[in-house]
């Protein structure tokens, strides 16, 4: 297949979001090139000496599958009423709680009726880091649109299309990790202007790590492939920079705002349900500002992870690969670091924004804001015992690090569900 060097360079902007954690399945190199699969593949093998994945994170890439195909599927076109039980155990477990909190939880256990429980969950927070599967839905329709009768050359494209980072990726303190095949050499740092990964490397990034400038450079080539549509594949850094350069910026935000909302409404998920409005990097918002503002809630999320497990973001080959990319293959945090999970395969994103201002006796910290301090967990989560449900949490639990919290959460609801 030939490789397409980067040629351009996008900008986006991010506030104070937070979060990690995602991944691949690690025999996926072949298939997608993602070359930090290679070495957590030498870390099973024993040739690399340290600590081994979870026995969650080992599931093949051709054993993931979609939950919800057919009449299965079907018939969560529409949200069941909640389960009177199980939204009584549900419910048993935040009295003690801050009030903010917000879940929705659906049983797709195989053999099993399919359960609904909720709480607030029409209650909008800021959605953070979890808004960038809006990105990674908006590359997906792009793709479909440049090869609508090939899947292959939509992957084949995410695998050779090789990109510049430029002023897109600046700043984030999340590290990305580098890894030469070749020579063996190993690091993490922040993203540089000068780094160049595939379109696939780029999106694992946005997601395993959760990489503000990931997300960015990958929105920004959404946003040329909607503008530059078939001919996008050959794009010049030269053509996207002065496309840029001379697109008037509300045009900029206009086109930069439809394609990651635009699917989702496709998708029945309201507006006030699930938004995307500004970009996740200082280095971008100078190019395209924001529009629209950004929103999430419980209901509007579960919509969105009920539709990919039917194969409908855009179609079933299309949903399986967005799961892949939410498949654990990195460190756990918050939800998914419940030691409940350990076994279980998990498809997870996370995200939080937290602001401070001054306050007597208050110092201010990293996920302990006293102004907003959002902290929100999508899983799908699938345990050797066949139980398997989708959670969606959310919170804004002022001055606290609710981190310990959404982990004592995950332990107590995957007691319900088992």
């Amino acid at each position: 297949m030939k490789i397409v060097k980067p040629k351009f360079i996008l900008t986006f902007f991010f506030c104070l979001f937070f979060t990690f954690s995602g991944g691949y399945p690690i025999d996926g190199y072949e298939y997608s090139r993602i070359r930090r699969l290679l070495r957590l593949q030498e870390i099973l093998d024993g040739k690399t000496k340290e600590a081994k994945p979870l026995p969650g994170m080992l599931k093949s890439i051709n054993d993931i599958q979609l939950n919800l195909l057919g009449k299965r599927g079907d018939s969560l076109e529409t949200l069941p009423a909640p389960d009177l039980k199980l939204q009584k155990a549900i419910n048993g477990l935040f009295p003690g709680l801050n009030e903010s909190y917000s879940v929705t939880i659906l049983d797709i256990t195989e053999g099993r009726p399919t359960r609904l429980a909720q709480r607030q969950e029409n209650r909008g927070y800021q959605p953070g880091s979890v808004g960038k599967l809006a990105v990674l839905t908006g590359l997906f329709v792009e793709l479909e649109k440049i090869y609508p009768e090939s899947f292959e050359d939509r992957i084949t494209l995410l695998c050779n299309r090789f990109v510049k980072a430029g002023a897109w990726g600046l700043t984030d303190s999340h590290t990305v990790p580098h890894y030469n095949p070749e020579t063996k050499e190993f690091k993490k740092r922040t993203v540089i202007a000068s780094d160049i990964f595939s379109l696939f490397e780029w999106a694992d990034h946005m997601v395993s790590v959760s990489n503000n400038g990931a997300a960015s450079i990958l929105w920004r080539e959404v946003v040329l492939m909607r503008v530059f549509g078939d001919k996008y594949p050959n794009l010049t850094q030269e053509e996207a920079d002065q496309y840029f350069k001379e697109t008037p910026k509300n045009e900029l935000s206009t086109i930069a705002n439809e394609v990651v909302n635009q699917p989702l409404r496709e998708l029945g998920i309201g507006e006030n349900e699930w938004r995307l409005g500004s970009f996740f990097t200082r280095g971008a918002s100078g190019i395209i500002p924001g529009k629209g503002g950004s929103i999430g809630s419980t209901l509007g999320l579960m919509k969105y992870l009920i539709a990919m497990e039917r194969g409908k973001i855009v179609d079933q080959n299309s949903s399986l690969e967005i799961k892949r990319l939410l498949y654990q293959t990195d460190r756990r945090i918050r939800y998914a670091s419940s030691p409940a999970l350990k076994e279980a395969a998990v498809y997870f994103k996370s995200g939080s924004l937290y602001k401070c201002k001054p306050e007597v006796n208050f110092k201010c910290g990293k996920y302990m804001g006293n102004v907003d301090n959002y902290m929100n967990s999508v899983a799908i989560v699938e345990q050797p015992n066949g139980a398997t449900y989708i959670v969606c949490l959310m919170s804004n639990v002022l001055r606290k690090n609710s981190n310990l919290d959404h982990l004592n959460i995950a332990t107590s609801i995957d007691r319900i569900m088992k």
